[in-house]
């Protein structure tokens, strides 16, 4: 269930884009599924959730990603009391890069 609306979600979405195989597919179907803003975004939220378990403190933050202090703040909500989905993606990214 989507915890803000209550609805049951899809996995059809999440089933195509795990059929995706290459980063250049993926940007594709992202190009494709959401405007340029919404990807702008995305790509930044994560650029802070980065920067937040490197570390970094806020004001930096702020100067690297642009980010405002309400994104900030949001992402580090969700870095601490999410569903684990940034642990899941950085655990397995570092797995890779070792």
């Amino acid at each position: 269930m989507n915890k803000h609306n209550r609805k049951p979600r899809s996995d059809k979405m999440y089933e195509a884009i795990l059929s995706l195989r290459s980063v250049e597919e993926c940007k594709k179907f992202f190009d494709d599924l959401c405007s340029i803003s919404e990807l702008m975004a995305m790509e930044q939220r994560y650029q802070v959730a980065v920067c937040l378990n490197e570390g970094m403190i806020y004001n930096d933050i702020l100067a690297e990603t642009g980010a405002s202090s309400a994104t900030i703040s949001r992402v580090n909500r969700s870095l601490q009391y999410g569903s684990g989905g940034y642990d899941i993606a950085f655990s397995r990214l570092k797995a890779k890069d070792e």
